[in-house]
């Protein structure tokens, strides 16, 4: 067996945050200038994109969660530079004034500026985006201690060997972590329904029990106010063909990722957490916004379980895909970053296949490509509160 490495190489930002990885992100915030983006970042090599697409329409508590996402994503630490590309002035201005305190290389291009020519756009939008990437591209890695990490814990897809195996192992790095001064979160809030008292037992305060509490009973009244049945809906036909019959069973494997550490907090999708230690993010438990909300709160890499198979990934944050079904890990053999289904048939324990995994964490940390990466999957979606104006 390998011994378990305890610190990685990362890139040190001006901020005091480390990233993992090191990209030029072309930030599209409004509608009318994502194909642009999308065809800016196509050629500039080692770019991603995020296509934000809604602009004017959020308001309220809305509004302000797209803006918290979207400020979110430009500070991710894996971020190490920003073009900001918009067809509303004002709104790019705001943003980029709050870019701008974190002392990130950036760049705004405004659509106006262009004669609202997307061609035009596009030529400016290329010279701009070499020379930020150039400027990034001399950056090393550093080691740094495993402390400066903060990594999230995510499920989609579960049958039962996500509750048994992949989601437990999750739970001991998630311990392993917080007991090196880093920082781990978990989400998909309505997903603890029927399991919530057990994560309100671990609250470090009161207050923080409430909110646990308060956040499953919102969701839970959201449903019934939409007149939605969570039986068959979740779970849902996917994990009940599977083999998990309700809500309590997926719960109880969905809440395992949180290891045995006391909650520290409770924080909205999109909002980083303070300090080290255990959180939670009361957010949608669709995958595509949980991952979202997860990478604009911060998190350097996600790991994600599954039972019978989701190949979605964060475009931002490195996803490393896990799996302790033996058949799953037989027909997805090369798009999973880690197996464990030798737990699942008795021939490893969890413990043992809790320090491989740390490493291969460790390693992917330090520059090692997940499948996702690779092969070029991810996205971001952006979760909406309300009708748009």
């Amino acid at each position: 067996m390998s011994k378990v490495k305890d610190s990685f190489d990362g890139f040190m930002r001006a901020d005091g945050t480390v990233g993992v990885r090191n990209h030029l992100l072309v930030l599209s915030i409004t509608g009318l200038t994502g194909p642009t983006a999308r065809r800016i970042s196509g050629q500039l090599a080692g770019s991603i994109v995020v296509d934000y697409v809604y602009d004017s329409g959020p308001v309220g508590e809305d509004r302000a969660a797209q803006e918290r996402g979207l400020l979110g994503l430009a500070l991710n630490p894996n971020v190490g530079a920003v073009l900001l590309i918009s067809a509303n002035p004002p709104r790019a201005e705001a943003l980029a004034e709050k870019i701008a305190k974190a002392n990130k290389p950036f760049e705004v291009l405004i659509l106006d500026d262009c004669g609202h020519d997307a061609l035009v756009l596009t030529e400016r939008g290329l010279e701009i985006g070499q020379r930020l990437q150039s400027e990034i591209d001399g950056l090393a890695r550093e080691p740094t201690p495993i402390s400066e990490l903060y990594v999230a814990m995510e499920c989609g897809r579960s049958d039962p060997s996500s509750g048994l195996v992949s989601n437990p192992l999750m739970g001991l790095i998630s311990d392993r972590l917080v007991d090196a001064g880093a920082r781990a979160i978990i989400g998909e809030s309505v997903e603890w329904l029927g399991a919530e008292h057990l994560l309100a037992k671990r609250a470090v305060s009161p207050n923080v029990k409430q909110q646990i509490l308060d956040a499953v009973s919102a969701r839970e009244q959201a449903a019934i106010d939409a007149r939605i049945d969570l039986t068959g809906n979740n779970p849902g036909p996917t994990n009940i063909a599977a083999g998990l019959s309700t809500i309590e069973e997926k719960s109880l494997g969905n809440i395992a990722k949180s290891g045995g550490r006391p909650i520290q907090s409770l924080v909205r999708w999109a909002e980083a957490p303070d300090g080290s230690g255990m959180h939670l993010m009361d957010a949608p438990a669709y995958a595509p916004e949980s991952l979202t909300g997860f990478a604009a709160s911060g998190t350097q890499m996600i790991l994600f379980s599954t039972g019978v198979g989701n190949s979605f990934v964060n475009s931002i944050a490195p996803t490393i895909k896990i799996s302790g079904n033996p058949e799953t890990c037989g027909r997805l053999d090369k798009q999973l970053d880690f197996k464990c289904s030798e737990v699942f048939i008795g021939e490893k324990s969890l413990e043992e296949a809790s320090e491989e995994m740390f490493d291969v964490m460790l390693d992917t940390a330090s520059g090692k490509e997940t499948w996702g990466e690779i092969i070029g999957e991810g996205g971001e979606a952006f979760a909406r509160l309300g009708a748009s104006i």
